[in-house]
């Protein structure tokens, strides 16, 4: 089979098939996570941010590849969660940016793209790491563009690029030691390659094995046509009606000519039919002459009409309005922090955090939830707290989408998220504040209790499933059989001549007593500091425990 080039339609085919398997192998992808802990979410959070982008590509028709490689690629930034997610959405925005302004793709454009999406994904990440999903996206852009001699077919080249990032998936774990020792290859490149597997399989006309948990495309007659999204109107009345009863004669070739002549007079065209009725959408300026051309195939019904060019108007208006009421009650300073447990939200809510996003350990919020809390503090300057290493890259991102002076406090637990925020002073200048609160949130160490959820090896360290892990800044330092003995015993490990404060965060697993039980001894063993108790109702934690 010889692919010399394709389509729009074929190419968001290839988004849908790359999701549907993603989402099918995405518990696969989340066990190859090297920290054996219980919220392994690599293939959750690459899952669901083509699940945003096939989202964004289903809200209504997409004609040429550049239009559709946008529409993927703004859905996947505004749904990325996680640096994986975060990083995927870098790559699909490179692949549009080489798409931009092109009908169809060919093989040269497609080397192109990949190209472009290696690029784009090392740009955003700060200290790009080898052997992750960035070498395997710039090894396939490598490989594709050294065996390209301009003969090639689009299917050939998406063959060499499937080969090769196989290839080098398989030899990440010599590049990174992490992943030698617990015997897996990177979980974000193999996220990767899930996807674009599934593009081969929608070029190549293979099944792919399951599209059970895949988002579905919308049934034709279930159109959704969002008015609201559209930023310019090019057509400004959206058409709808009904052949109800088309000449006995109709044949398909007659509905095809309608869509065609249609899709000469204006946008967004839609014509279903199974010659007993035929269903009509299109945006146009010359309605009229639409229903003339429908008219031709039998008699016509509930004809809707709206004029969109008044109803964008109305809603600028509004939205001007909207955006002048908030300007004027603006205030100086807002803050927004991550944080997951009953817990947590309230002692952020003592704090005067304004927004308290869900997320942290075992959900990540996605870049569009962050950025939707930054606009909603309504405030010129705005402090971002993502509480965990794996949410700072899309509070980065968020940041970029929005014009108020936002400042993202690279904060790697709740407890560090804590102290930057009791270190905010109003009377201070933003960049007074962004320095306070950075050192007070550098001075927390925090341990994080939970259990192991499979067998593996990590430093240097023999790991069992059920193993109770004390982890210190990320790091695994103690292991043993009891959440109580080996909560004191990173304590332990922690505290030094220097520490004034132990705080300790139960989770929502242990009662209240338990925690009481810990702090009592850790105030009998640490006289000179102040011990104290809070309520984290953090999942699969057991504890959150900080020395400061």
């Amino acid at each position: 089979m010889v692919l010399k080039s394709i389509d729009g339609g074929m190419l968001k085919e290839m988004y849908l098939s790359g999701c549907a398997l993603l989402n099918q192998n995405r518990e696969a992808v989340d066990a190859l996570n090297v920290f054996p802990v219980p919220d392994g979410d690599t293939g959750t959070n690459m899952s669901q941010t083509m699940n945003a982008a096939v989202k964004e590509l289903n809200s209504r028709p997409f004609s040429s590849v550049s239009d559709v490689a946008s529409a993927a690629a703004r859905g996947a930034l505004r749904g990325a969660r996680g640096n994986s997610g975060v990083i995927l959405s870098q790559i699909l925005r490179g692949i549009a940016s080489a798409l931009e302004g092109h009908d169809d793709m060919d093989a040269a454009l497609l080397v192109k793209a990949l190209r472009a999406g290696a690029q784009t994904a090392y740009k955003a990440v700060m200290k790009p790491k080898e052997g992750t999903i960035l070498t395997v996206a710039r090894v396939i852009a490598e490989e594709v563009e050294s065996r390209f001699t301009g003969k090639e077919d689009i299917i050939e080249i998406f063959t060499i690029a499937v080969k090769s990032g196989d290839a080098i998936l398989k030899r990440t774990p010599d590049m990174l030691p992490v992943l030698k020792q617990a015997g897996v290859v990177d979980s974000g490149g193999k996220g990767l390659m899930v996807i674009y597997s599934g593009f081969l399989s929608a070029l190549t006309g293979s099944p792919v094995e399951s599209l059970a948990e895949a988002p579905s495309a919308p049934l034709p007659g279930d159109f959704v046509d969002d008015h609201e999204s559209l930023e310019e109107i090019t057509f400004g009345y959206c058409t709808e009606f009904i052949v109800s009863h088309p000449r006995p004669d109709i044949k398909n070739a007659d509905v095809t000519r309608l869509r065609k002549r249609l899709e000469r007079i204006g946008d967004c065209v839609l014509v279903i039919s199974d010659l007993s009725v035929v269903k009509v959408h299109v945006h146009t300026n010359d309605p009229g002459k639409a229903l003339q051309m429908a008219l031709e195939l039998g008699e016509l019904d509930s004809i809707k009409i709206d004029n969109m060019l008044e109803e964008h108007r109305e809603r600028v208006a509004k939205q001007a309005a909207a955006q002048a009421a908030v300007k004027n009650e603006e205030k100086e300073y807002g803050i927004i922090a991550v944080a997951l447990g009953d817990g947590f939200s309230e002692i952020f809510k003592g704090l005067n955090i304004d927004k308290i996003v869900d997320g942290g350990q075992t959900m990540n919020p996605s870049i569009d939830e962050i950025k939707q809390a930054i606009d909603s503090t309504n405030a010129k300057n705005v402090f971002v707290l993502p509480n965990n290493t794996n949410i700072i890259l899309a509070a980065q991102q968020a940041a970029g989408l929005t014009d108020r002076n936002v400042m993202v406090l690279p904060t790697k637990s709740v407890p560090m998220g804590i102290s930057a925020a009791i270190a905010f002073s109003p009377d201070a200048t933003p960049e007074e504040n962004l320095s306070e609160m950075n050192a007070a949130a550098e001075r927390v160490h925090t341990a994080s209790i939970t259990y192991a959820v499979r067998d593996t090896v990590f430093d240097g360290r023999e790991i069992h499933a059920n193993d109770i892990m004390g982890m210190v800044d990320n790091r695994i330092r103690v292991l043993g059989s009891d959440v109580h003995d080996v909560a004191l015993e990173v304590v332990d490990g922690m505290v030094t001549d220097e520490s004034s404060v132990i705080t300790v965060y139960y989770g929502s697993d242990i009662a209240e007593d338990k925690g009481a039980e810990l702090v009592s001894e850790l105030e009998a063993k640490y006289p000179d500091c102040e011990v104290d108790l809070q309520k984290g109702g953090q999942p699969l934690y057991y504890y959150l425990i900080s020395v400061e």
